[in-house]
């Protein structure tokens, strides 16, 4: 374990602190189009299509207009954005343990492989989203994890560098990338696991039961 404290925590998004679902959107949005849910899902979640908009080369109009291209999807681009953000549910612990890291001074930033879309649904409908120190978003810095560029701006914000970061991600080659910068890494596998690490490596107490 690193010995250096670190300064601030820096959270992965979806699947650390919200967990998401494509099907969600298609489900919604499918009836609409000339495809089933399970193409429509495909249009969506970690497609090639959804790659351009987390890197900033498709605004969300644009986004909107390929996405009808594609799918034949015939409704109207308020009933798209609201169904493509409407994916999301939190996990409370993690929500919690932000809380608690965030009660001790120390201040954390979100990180994230994301859309315009994607941001403006949570920061209207999760109130804890607002309470950061700052975020880091791939469709602004137009480069996704694991790409060095993106990490170099969560150090650029920060003001901290290497073991100076202590970062939570699910994904194992975003983690490694965070490893190469030898910042100090919490590769999330499952909520237990990971809130007994963050309290421990920053010296939190553990909730009492009630």
């Amino acid at each position: 374990m690193n010995s250096i404290a670190p300064k601030a925590v820096v959270f992965d998004l979806g699947k650390v602190l919200l967990d998401f679902n494509y099907a969600r959107a298609a489900r919604a949005m499918a009836p609409l189009s000339r495809v089933d849910e399970d193409a429509f899902r495909l249009a969506l979640d970690q497609s090639p299509l959804l790659m351009r908009f987390e890197t900033g080369h498709l605004t969300p109009q644009e986004m909107f207009d390929e996405v009808v291209r594609t799918t034949g999807y015939r409704g109207e681009f308020a009933a798209f954005a609201a169904a493509f953000g409407d994916i999301f549910t939190e996990i409370p612990e993690m929500i919690d343990l932000h809380a608690s890291i965030q009660a001790t001074g120390r201040p954390t930033y979100i990180f994230s492989n994301t859309n315009g879309l994607a941001v403006e649904y949570i920061h209207r409908r999760y109130p804890f989203f607002r309470t950061f120190s700052g975020y880091v978003y791939s469709h602004e810095v137009r480069c996704m994890k694991p790409q060095p560029d993106i990490y170099a701006a969560v150090e650029k914000m920060s003001g901290c560098r290497g073991a100076e970061l202590l970062y939570i991600d699910d994904r194992e080659e975003n983690v490694l990338a965070g490893v190469g910068r030898t910042w100090q890494v919490i590769h999330h596998v499952s909520v237990p696991t990971t809130v007994a690490t963050v309290r421990q490596r920053l010296g939190l107490p553990h909730p009492t039961s009630p």
